[in-house]
C-alpha cells in the first residue's frame, strides 16, 4: 500500500493551561475524501493549523507521503504539500482572479509585471482543472462557489495534492453543494485528496469514504463512512446517546387564535425579493425557507433594517418602521441574530460582557455611561442563561468556539427583551450540541410570548416553526404548517412543488 498522503501520530498541543490536542492521530490515504468531525472546541482547527504548517506540535509528528513535514520556516514547501480552503474568503477582493491565483509570484518582465503572461498563465491553470471563471473578474465579485474553486486552483498550482476544505458548504445552496461534490469527485479521480470538515453529517456520508471524530481534544474514532451511521457519529462527537433533540412545533399546543400580531410585512420589495407579505403573532415562530438565491435572507435583513426596501412596509405592533434604520428597529423592540456573526454580530476583540450588552448600553447607567460592574454582571448572567463556555465575562469572544460565539450573539439579541426576534441561520457553523442549546433558547423565548422570524438552511431549525413560508426567485410560493414532511418542503425549495 502506498504511503499516506498525511499521517499525524500522537500529536499534542497546549496553549498555556489549555489542552488543544492530546495524543491525536490521523491518517489520510491517497485519493480519498476523509471527513474530520467534532463539536466546536474539539480540536479540529488546531489540528488543521498543524497539518497546514501554521503552528507546530508540542508532541508527536506529522509526515507527508512518508517523509517528515518541513520546518515551519519553509512555507513554500508546505504549500507544495497541503492547502486549506476556509469558510471565509482568503482572496484579495480588489484584485482580479489572475492576480489572486499568482499572488506574490507574478510573472515579471524586468521590474514590471507581465500582465499578458499573467492572464495567459491564469487561464491555462483554470482550464487545466476545468474551472470556468473569467481571469479578469475582481475576486470580490465572485460567488462563494467560484471563489472556492479559485482557491482550490491556486493551491493546486503550488503542487499541493492534499486540500483541506473547512466548512465549504456553509454558504452554498443545495445545487452549488452538489456541484462542489461533483468537482471533488472529479479531482479525486485526478489524484487530489481531501480532508473534509463539516457539521452537516449527511454530507459526510454523501462525499467521504472515511471519517475521524475528535472529542474534547482527543481522537475518538476513525472508520469507513459506510460502517458508521449518522446517529453513531453524533454519539461519538458528544459522548452521549440519542443524537440531536429538537422539539417539533407539531407537538406543541396550538397558538391562541386571538394572539396579538407583532410583525406586519406588507407587499415588501427589495434587493432579491418582491411583494412579500407575512404576519407573525405573539408566541409564534414563522420560518422562511429557500435556496440562498431565493431572497429569504434579504427579507429578514430588511425587517431588521440591515437593508432598505424599494417598496412596502414593515411594522411592529402597528408601528411602521423607517426603512434601513437598525436603531429604530431595536427601539421598536426587534432583536436580531444576523447571518454573519463575525462581521455583523460580534466585536471579536471585545469581551463577552461588552458584546452581550452592546444593544442596551444606554439602559445600563445615567447619561449613557455603562459602569463596568453592571456590564460584568450582565455578562455573567449571559454565561449562565445561555450556557456559554468561557473563562469569565471578561474573556474576548475571539477566544471562544463558534458555538459559544453564536450564543453570545443570541444573548445580545435578547438582552433588550425584544417583542420580535429575527434569527438568520442561527445554528450555522456550530456543532450538534450547540445547535440543540441554541434551538432550546428559541423555543424558550417563543414560550415567553415573543414573536420569532426564523430564516435557516437547516430543516432541523425549521422544525420549531408553526408555519414555514417557502421563497423562490424572490417570491413566497408555498406555506407549510407544523409537521411538514421533508420531501414536501425540499420539493418547494427546489422548484419541484406547486406554487402557492
Amino acid at each position: 500500500m502506498s504511503a499516506p498522503v498525511v499521517h499525524a501520530a500522537g500529536v499534542g498541543k497546549r496553549y498555556g493551561p489549555t489542552v488543544a490536542l492530546h495524543d491525536v492521530s490521523l491518517t489520510v490515504r491517497p485519493g480519498e475524501s476523509h471527513a474530520l468531525v467534532g463539536r466546536n472546541g474539539a480540536g479540529k482547527s488546531t489540528l488543521v493549523s498543524i497539518l497546514t504548517g501554521l503552528s507546530g506540535t508540542d508532541t508527536g509528528s506529522v509526515s507527508f507521503g512518508g517523509e517528515p513535514a518541513p520546518p515551519l520556516s519553509k512555507q513554500d514547501e508546505w504549500k507544495a504539500r497541503v492547502a486549506c480552503v476556509y469558510q471565509h474568503a482568503m482572496v484579495v477582493p480588489q484584485l482580479s482572479v489572475a492576480e489572486n491565483l499568482f499572488l506574490n509570484r507574478h510573472a515579471r518582465g524586468g521590474f514590471a509585471i507581465g500582465w499578458k503572461k499573467l492572464r495567459r498563465q491564469a487561464s491555462e491553470l483554470l482550464d487545466s482543472w476545468d474551472v470556468r471563471v473569467p481571469v479578469d473578474t475582481p475576486a470580490g465579485e465572485l460567488s462563494v462557489e467560484d471563489r472556492q474553486l479559485v482557491e482550490i486552483a491556486r493551491a493546486l498550482s503550488y503542487g499541493a495534492r492534499f486540500i483541506v476544505l473547512d466548512e465549504p458548504t456553509a454558504q452554498l445552496d443545495s445545487q452549488a453543494i452538489e456541484r462542489l461534490f461533483e468537482r471533488m469527485r472529479h479531482l479525486r479521480s485526478s489524484g487530489v485528496t481531501f480532508l473534509f470538515i463539516s457539521h452537516h453529517l449527511h454530507e459526510v456520508h454523501e462525499v467521504c469514504q472515511a471519517v475521524t471524530v475528535l472529542r474534547d481534544a482527543r481522537h475518538v474514532l476513525t472508520a469507513p463512512v459506510e460502517d458508521v451511521s449518522r446517529a453513531a457519529l453524533v454519539d461519538a462527537m458528544t459522548g452521549e446517546q440519542g443524537g440531536l433533540s429538537v422539539r417539533d412545533a407539531a407537538v406543541r399546543d396550538p397558538l391562541a387564535v386571538d394572539a396579538d400580531e407583532v410583525l406586519t410585512v406588507d407587499t415588501l420589495s427589495g434587493d432579491g425579493f418582491h411583494d412579500v407579505s407575512l404576519r407573525v403573532r405573539r408566541g409564534e415562530v414563522v420560518g422562511l425557507a429557500g435556496s440562498n438565491a431565493s431572497g429569504k435572507h434579504q427579507v429578514a435583513e430588511t425587517v431588521y433594517g440591515l437593508r432598505s426596501p424599494t417598496a412596502g412596509i414593515v411594522a411592529v405592533e402597528g408601528r411602521r418602521l423607517p426603512p434601513g434604520d437598525i436603531a429604530a428597529a431595536v427601539h421598536a423592540g426587534v432583536g436580531c441574530v444576523p447571518r454573519d456573526r463575525h462581521h455583523q454580530g460580534l466585536v471579536l476583540g471585545h469581551s463577552v460582557m461588552d458584546n452581550a450588552t452592546l444593544s442596551v448600553l444606554d439602559r445600563l447607567g445615567r447619561g449613557g455611561f455603562a459602569p463596568p460592574k453592571v456590564r460584568r454582571s450582565r455578562g455573567a448572567r449571559a454565561l449562565s442563561d445561555y450556557g456559554i463556555v468561557a473563562a469569565g465575562p471578561e474573556q474576548p469572544v475571539s477566544d471562544l468556539s463558534g458555538g459559544n460565539q453564536q450564543k453570545v450573539v443570541l444573548a445580545r439579541a435578547l438582552e433588550s427583551d425584544p417583542r420580535l426576534v429575527v434569527l438568520i441561520n442561527p445554528t450555522a457553523g456550530v456543532d450538534v450540541k450547540s445547535k440543540e442549546a441554541l434551538l432550546a433558547v428559541v423555543d424558550r423565548v417563543r414560550a415567553e410570548g415573543k414573536a420569532v422570524l426564523l430564516v435557516s438552511d437547516e430543516l432541523d431549525d425549521l422544525r420549531l416553526a408553526d408555519r414555514v413560508l417557502v421563497l423562490r426567485a424572490g417570491a413566497v410560493v408555498a406555506e407549510h404548517g407544523a409537521g411538514w414532511a421533508d420531501s414536501a418542503l425540499v420539493a418547494g425549495i427546489e422548484g419541484a412543488g406547486p406554487r402557492a
